[in-house]
């Protein structure tokens, strides 16, 4: 897409959000040779930060080739936000609904006609507790699927400094000045899966390749070592809720335990004792 097709709301957006950008952060973009030069293309961009939608945006941007998001349906509804997500042709994410492909269907014809769409595979912020991708969803893979187009995977960093991920008070911290850090990849190969029908293990296979390109170009961009695994968000909360149970049925089988014969008093013990008594019930308790 050449610059002058980015159109109006577009161009209205990078003049209110660029000079802020350009102020308060400073930028590492690399690779910016990946992204095509024309037709029609996907991104595959890591989330660790609200904050990091306008930095990769600016990134973007400034190659001549804007993304198309798919957003959540809820912020076109109203207001400045709703108005600029319709004008700049953002796509709505009707979540566990019958309008769910509907977005699907609206990358794959953006796609189509030669547009970049950016997928956060993820689906949210990471809840990984070093901020590393999480295993993805499989919405990019099935559109890479259909369409073929490449996928470029993007790797950004430094966002979180500003604004951490699930942080109780949502402030920037913007002192000392933070450094975005966005870099793109070479186009993720997925020869190997065109023409095979697209299955629960296809797309699970697909999106895995994916993810693995982008936390490749987060760990070049971190300059250290990516887990061997991703992140399961999944199993994670279920060991939690399997715990919490466990716990909860711990409790309750002591308060409903039937108390015993009244003991005989215990005779007095000296303070050297006492600790000993106390260190040991500490010991056993671990």
């Amino acid at each position: 897409m050449s610059r002058r097709r980015i159109g109006f709301w577009y161009r209205l957006a990078a003049v209110i959000c660029k000079p802020p950008l350009l102020v308060l952060f400073k930028r590492d973009w690399r690779g910016m040779e990946h992204i095509p030069a024309d037709s029609g293309f996907i991104t595959a961009v890591n989330h660790n930060s609200y904050l990091d939608p306008l930095s990769y945006a600016h990134y973007q941007y400034n190659t001549g080739r804007v993304p198309r998001f798919l957003a959540k349906a809820g912020l076109f509804k109203s207001g400045f936000v709703g108005l600029m997500m319709r004008g700049t042709g953002q796509i709505p994410v009707y979540r566990e609904t019958t309008d769910a492909a509907t977005a699907f269907r609206a990358a794959v014809s953006a796609i189509e006609k030669g547009e970049c769409v950016a997928f956060y595979p993820e689906g949210t912020l990471t809840r990984d507790p070093d901020l590393w991708p999480m295993q993805g969803k499989t919405g990019a893979a099935r559109v890479a699927l259909l369409t073929k187009a490449p996928v470029i995977p993007v790797a950004q960093w430094g966002a979180h400094d500003a604004m951490p991920p699930y942080a109780k008070e949502k402030k920037l911290r913007l002192l000392p000045r933070k450094t975005l850090r966005v870099q793109a990849g070479p186009p993720v190969d997925l020869s190997a899966f065109h023409g095979q029908e697209p299955t629960a293990e296809v797309l699970r296979a697909v999106t895995e390749v994916i993810m693995a390109a982008v936390t490749e170009q987060l760990a070049l961009l971190r300059g250290e070592p990516a887990p061997a695994e991703p992140y399961d968000w999944r199993k994670a909360v279920a060991r939690e809720r399997r715990a919490a149970r466990e716990a909860a049925r711990a409790g309750k089988g002591a308060a409903a335990a039937p108390a015993g014969p009244a003991a005989a008093p215990e005779p007095a013990v000296g303070p050297q004792q006492a600790r000993s008594t106390q260190q040991a019930q500490e010991d056993e308790s671990k």
